[in-house]
This record gives C-alpha cells, sequence and structure tokens, in this order.
C-alpha cells in the first residue's frame, strides 16, 4: 500500500472500522480501481464527503470539462481503510461490491487526477485502545442485539455483526462503531463519532444519541 498515493473513494456515508460497505461501481473511475483492488488485494480509503457529488457529471453544453470534475469536493480529513471482501460482475459496466472497514487514517493532502480519482498521502491512526464496556453502559451491548435480532424477524436474514457471546459485545470501540451504524445520525456527527481516538467517549455519545432519538420519538 503506497502511503503517499491511497486510492480515496468520497461517499456521502462513513465507514468505521469494522464496518461492512456495499457498493454498485458504474463509473469508469471506480470500476478501474476495483480491478486493481481485486487483482492486487490493496486496500481503498473511504473518505466522507462533506459537500459535492460521489458521482460526476458531464459538462454542460459550453462549459469546461474541468468545470464539472469535481472540484467543488470537499472531504473529511478522517477516513478509513477498506478491503474488498466479494465483488460481483452481474454485467459489463457494473459491479457489485462488499468491503470490510479495517484501519482509520489521516489524510495529510488530497489530489484529483485528471480522471476523476482522488488520491490521498495519508497517516495510518492506530486502532482503538481494547477498553471494557463501563457497567453503567453494559446493557446497550443486549439492546443492540435485541434490535438485530428484531430486524431479522422483520426484514428476514439480517445477520449480526457478531455471534452472541463473542466478547467483541463488551469492547467498548468495537460496540460503538456498530451502534453509530445503526442509529438515523447525520453523516456529519457519524464522522465526528468515527474521529474520536476514545472509544469510551464514543460510546457515551452513542448513548447521549440513543436517549435524544428515544425522547423525540414520544413527542
Amino acid at each position: 500500500m503506497d502511503l503517499t498515493a491511497l486510492p480515496l473513494f468520497p461517499l456521502h456515508t462513513v465507514l468505521f472500522p469494522g464496518g461492512l460497505l456495499p457498493l454498485q461501481i458504474f463509473e469508469v473511475r471506480y470500476l478501474d480501481l476495483m480491478k486493481r483492488c481485486e487483482q492486487s488485494g490493496a486496500p481503498f480509503g473511504v473518505v466522507c464527503l462533506q459537500s459535492g457529488h460521489e458521482v460526476r457529471r458531464a459538462p454542460r453544453p459550453g462549459e469546461a470539462e474541468g468545470a464539472s470534475s469535481g472540484n467543488t469536493e470537499t472531504l473529511a480529513q478522517i477516513g478509513t481503510l477498506a478491503k474488498l471482501e466479494r465483488i460481483e460482475h452481474p454485467q459489463p459496466g457494473l459491479m457489485l461490491v462488499q468491503a470490510r472497514g479495517t484501519q482509520r487514517f489521516k489524510i495529510d493532502s488530497a489530489h484529483l487526477l485528471p480522471h476523476g480519482l482522488w488520491t490521498g498521502a495519508i497517516q495510518l491512526l492506530p486502532d482503538d485502545t481494547p477498553a471494557a464496556v463501563p457497567a453503567e453502559l453494559a446493557a446497550l451491548s443486549q439492546r443492540l442485539q435485541d434490535a438485530f435480532t428484531a430486524m431479522a424477524a422483520q426484514q428476514g436474514e439480517q445477520p449480526m455483526p457478531a455471534p452472541p457471546g463473542d466478547p467483541r459485545w463488551q469492547d467498548a470501540g468495537w460496540l460503538s462503531n456498530r451502534w453509530a451504524e445503526c442509529l438515523p445520525l447525520p453523516a456529519s456527527e457519524r464522522q465526528r463519532l468515527m474521529s474520536l481516538d476514545n472509544p469510551l467517549w464514543r460510546l457515551e455519545m452513542v448513548a447521549e444519541w440513543l436517549d435524544r432519538l428515544e425522547r423525540q420519538s414520544q413527542q
């Protein structure tokens, strides 16, 4: 992996370490990227798109070619490496991809290449320090497992992110990431949670959001 030119995939969403990201790929710039990642096993970087569009539009009549190339895109400074787990080719010009978030990184500088692909010079960030879920927040583990069970009953097969009894359910960082993926939060708030270095703070903020959302639903 080249830390001076990591391919970046800007999206209006946030990928957390350990999280799954399904993608439908149809733009040439990303079809080429996925092919390279599939062949090499190298990761790409997922970053939250703070302004601009995920899909490039063609220039309008009379508009300069560079005007629609995404120069107004603004990328979040912290992103997550994504590793391909599955890739399907249902038809020419379309890929169905499933990627897994691994390690967070910080972008030192980002560059837009002529064909529209972003690359970044990055620094890898350390993984969350293992931290036990505090006693006052212990109920969050079972609540999330119950939520997945309820979703499975309503929507069909909805696999748990980890089997019941798996020690990850008792890890503050992993649990807060899974909650942050499920809660109906704006992308900016997900980005703030993912960027936190302290997993206990992240879990405490998740608990605050749960309380806030529950109060809103009762109004």
